[in-house]
């Protein structure tokens, strides 16, 4: 089977990472997969050209494991894409907002939903994905059970749709990374561009921070700087950092160069187009 035009991603049809890959690719075939592993294995493995991934998230920061695959997937980041999350509440058909007294939904998308949690004296249960509640709950057909997911979902699953736009906070975005087998660099010079590489500092004195010098030395913005640790080592830290800027500008090679000076390893991860919603604030 050819790979070409097929998207994985991780979660149920409905779920946001389906959302953002049909949004984004519209004549490519998505691959649903049950984990993020998953996902990385099957581009990985040839079958799929491409990977949908969440990296992440205006209210819970990080998304969980993704940044312990990046450096060892052999994968490349290509794309970024912003996606403004929506949820709605759904039910069984019949049910109705006092119908209903459990709500399921991933343990993320129930604590960015807390007011109308509490406005309906609703019971959360947690679940692996919000497309999977909305499966779930329409396979139970019980009107007393809602679920919290993409609108989507209601349609995929025959849900009524019980109230919409029910996120805490308007400004909840998700930003995803698109992976690929080879890397594919944005050429320099054509419009703004973000590039993510990962380094492990040596472990010195004040390594961190002259490893970092180079960048503001060179006016070189950082916009994300986040470490953890390797192989269970207190003292071996790997950090991901993305910068704004092409390797090829002037300033970020520079600093790039003084960067391998204070660290045993520099992998760079993707240089690609930034996302237009990247520079506008809340």
């Amino acid at each position: 089977m050819s790979t070409q035009n097929r998207i994985a991603y991780q979660g149920e049809p409905g779920a946001n990472s389906h959302i953002v890959a049909r949004e984004r690719y519209p004549d490519w075939e998505t691959v649903a997969c049950a984990s993020f592993e998953d996902v990385f294995a099957a581009v990985a493995g040839g079958d799929a050209a491409l990977a949908m991934i969440p990296i992440d998230n205006s209210i819970a920061g990080r998304v969980a494991d993704i940044h312990h695959f990046l450096p060892t997937s052999d994968l490349h980041i290509v794309a970024e894409h912003f996606l403004r999350i929506q949820f709605s509440l759904l039910g069984v058909p019949g049910a109705t907002l006092d119908t209903i007294e459990t709500v399921h939904s991933h343990v993320h998308a129930l604590g960015q939903c807390r007011k109308i949690i509490r406005q309906y004296g609703l019971t959360p249960i947690i679940s692996g994905d919000t497309a999977g509640a909305a499966r779930e709950i329409a396979a139970a057909n019980d009107p007393s059970q809602a679920a919290i997911s993409p609108p989507l979902a209601a349609e995929i699953y025959g849900l009524d749709v019980l109230a919409t736009d029910i996120e805490d906070e308007d400004h909840n975005t998700t930003r995803f990374v698109v992976l690929s087998r080879e890397p594919v660099r944005a050429a320099p010079g054509d419009g703004p561009t973000v590039t993510s590489f990962i380094f492990n500092v040596r472990n010195l004195p004040a390594a961190l921070y002259k490893a970092l010098g180079g960048f503001a030395t060179n006016g070189v913005n950082m916009t994300k700087l986040e470490s953890y640790m390797v192989d269970g080592w207190f003292t071996a830290t790997q950090f991901l950092a993305e910068v704004d800027g092409h390797p090829d500008d002037p300033g970020l090679a520079r600093a790039l160069e003084e960067l391998t000076f204070f660290t045993t390893e520099v992998k760079i991860l993707g240089v690609y187009p930034a996302d237009p919603l990247r520079s506008r604030g809340p």
